[in-house]
């Protein structure tokens, strides 16, 4: 199992979920720069993620859905604001409808994926920062550190490909 530790922090209004993975950091960047790679991990196992737009440099734009056990579709989106291959990259991460159209009553988070290398793997962290309290504990209630942690445990799976 990758992921090693998640904390969510009321306070700083921040979810941060680590996980070490057994490959280099080139490696691990790849599953998320690659459309077809990040969709085998994005949504949990429950939830497959189909990626329909993918441009992960500064300004682009990510959209994707997560499609149910009972055929129902859940769309998010990407607002891409800084990358540094392939040690980090931040976005914006939020809820869509089915046109990708950002639904404004849902939370927004900031997000900074970060790849390094430890102890000949490749530790990642991953901080998720909400605009409040509620907004981070909507998210919670929504059953973020389960769909999240199952997501990201599938990784491992990908990388032995």
């Amino acid at each position: 199992m990758p992921v090693t530790d998640v904390q969510h922090d009321v306070d700083a209004l921040t979810l941060t979920i680590t996980a070490e993975f057994a490959a280099p950091v080139e490696r691990v960047w790849q599953v998320y720069a690659d459309p077809r790679q990040l969709q085998k991990v994005w949504g949990p196992p429950t939830y497959p993620a189909t990626v329909v737009d993918h441009d992960l440099t500064p300004g682009g734009r990510v959209t994707y859905y997560m499609t149910g056990p009972e055929g129902d579709k859940h769309a998010g989106y990407w607002l891409v604001t800084a990358v540094d291959r392939p040690r980090t990259f931040t976005f914006t991460d939020g809820f869509a409808d089915l046109d990708f159209n950002p639904l404004p009553e849902m939370p927004v988070s900031t997000n900074v994926f970060t790849f390094a290398e430890h102890d000949g793997a490749t530790r990642a962290t991953y901080v998720s920062t909400f605009e409040s309290a509620e907004a981070l504990q909507q998210v919670l209630d929504m059953g973020i550190v389960e769909g999240a942690t199952a997501a990201t445990n599938q990784i491992d799976e990908l990388l032995k490909s």
